[in-house]
């Protein structure tokens, strides 16, 4: 699932000029729809990537998971079709939908083949536009949205992020799981879904990438079919929300032979003109790979854990730079104590100019790797509109990263990283660490 096959890896390797030479051209339909389109005709195929914004926190008061219940929906029966001739009717196709949500979007993804891109373009709008919301598929669904629930209400790792999210964002969406609670989901009406799919699914708020074997023309005329028809404005969006954690433990107890631990402290917008340096910084202190601070200190030097990592986690209405780790039960406390140590070490001493490069080349060299197909790439096209980047930000991005200096890590790390506002949940039963709050 990490990897495929070797040859393919080099397959690759040996593509990445092609690869990173991504041609974008905008486009905007005759109905107003903006969109972005990579033309790709050596492939009879199609990536389709919508995002709507908002997602699960546009949930109404009290409906908490009724957006989740909704996506989990729209391709159980549209316009005439029930749940099982709506899934025929994509097979028969080739064609390859995917809905999902979580607190900032709603995303459609479709994968057709160009003989029948009219044909399921058509069924997917039936599923965007006119879903069934049928009683028997509402409680069919239910049942595995409420077995989900029981199920992440035993298992650490989700207690532990419960937690934190509830402490850091209280009653705002971000504060509560968007699979809701089992009192809310089991209250949910066809009447709930019908509001949340109008809510979410609004022309005002929609994102859109193609990639492959269609023109700008066709795919004006394409898009204007598929969500012509959707509201043209969605509900109200949620305010921006502080991150309301101050430095401290928390410790959930469960009996469990290890404990899981959350950490974090408030982030950074994407937007900040500093972003590239705190996402270089972050890379050093907590990234991908075995050469970051927290690997090295925690992992290799003392055995701690198979896997930590920290990130930079900036959400459209907050910010978090947070990180997860795992270890036994007693050594907990030693695990908690050095992440606040490096935590410390980086907002007193920034980097070196060794970690620095090292960094830089890691970062650099992965990025091309991640345009290996159509979906991925309108996958990404459509997270850069959300992001407020522009259609040269491919090209521009590594130029980033190689632009940034010691000096930008020593300012960002001295005015971002903050030892003392640092927050740990810790759930299970840690030996000699105790709660501080």
């Amino acid at each position: 699932m990490i990897r495929l096959v070797l040859a393919f890896t080099l397959a690759l390797l040996a593509s990445l000029p092609a690869r990173a030479a991504v041609d974008i051209e905008e486009v905007t339909t005759p109905g107003g729809v903006d969109a972005w389109l990579v033309e790709e005709h050596s492939i009879p195929f199609l990536a389709l990537e919508l995002r709507f914004q908002g997602g699960a926190s546009l949930d109404a008061p009290g409906k908490r998971g009724a957006t989740n219940l909704m996506t989990a929906l729209l391709e159980e029966g549209a316009g005439e079709m029930d749940a099982t001739e709506f899934s025929i009717a994509a097979e028969s196709l080739a064609a390859e939908f995917r809905f999902r949500v979580h607190d900032d979007a709603l995303s459609v993804s479709a994968k057709v083949l160009s003989e029948n891109r009219d044909e399921a373009m058509e069924l997917l709008r039936e599923a965007l536009v006119s879903p069934r919301f049928d009683a028997d598929a509402i409680e069919r669904v239910r049942a595995q949205v409420l077995a989900s629930i029981d199920s992440n209400s035993r298992d650490p790792d989700e207690i532990a992020s419960e937690t934190y999210n509830r402490l850091a964002f209280g009653d705002h969406p971000y504060g509560t799981s968007s699979d809701g609670t089992e009192e809310s989901v089991a209250a949910l009406t066809r009447e709930d879904l019908v509001a949340a799919h109008d809510g979410v699914l609004a022309r005002d708020r929609v994102f859109v990438a193609a990639v492959g074997d269609i023109t700008a023309e066709e795919l004006a005329g394409l898009l204007d079919r598929l969500l012509g028809d959707l509201p043209e404005t969605g509900a109200p969006m949620p305010e921006r929300i502080d991150y309301a954690l101050d430095g401290g433990v928390t410790v959930v107890d469960f009996d469990t032979p290890q404990s899981v631990i959350i950490f974090g402290q408030r982030g950074m917008r994407r937007n900040d003109p500093d972003f590239f340096p705190a996402f270089v910084m972050t890379q050093i202190l907590g990234g991908s790979g075995f050469s970051s601070r927290l690997m090295e200190e925690v992992r290799e030097k003392r055995g701690l854990t198979y896997g930590i990592g920290a990130y930079l986690y900036p959400m459209d209405l907050a910010e978090m730079l947070t990180g997860m780790v795992s270890t036994v039960n007693d050594r907990a406390a030693e695990t908690v104590a050095v992440v606040q140590e490096e935590w410390r070490r980086l907002a007193e001493e920034g980097v070196t100019e060794e970690e620095l490069a090292r960094a830089k080349t890691y970062l650099t060299g992965a990025y091309p790797l991640r345009f290996d197909g159509n979906g991925r790439i309108a996958n990404i096209l459509v997270g850069m509109q959300m992001d407020g980047l522009t259609t040269d930000y491919i090209r521009t991005r590594n130029d980033k990263i190689e632009a940034v200096t010691l000096e930008d890590i020593r300012r960002v790390a001295n005015t971002l990283v903050d030892p003392d506002g640092l927050h740990f949940v810790v759930v299970g039963k840690p030996e000699g660490l105790s709660a501080t709050n």
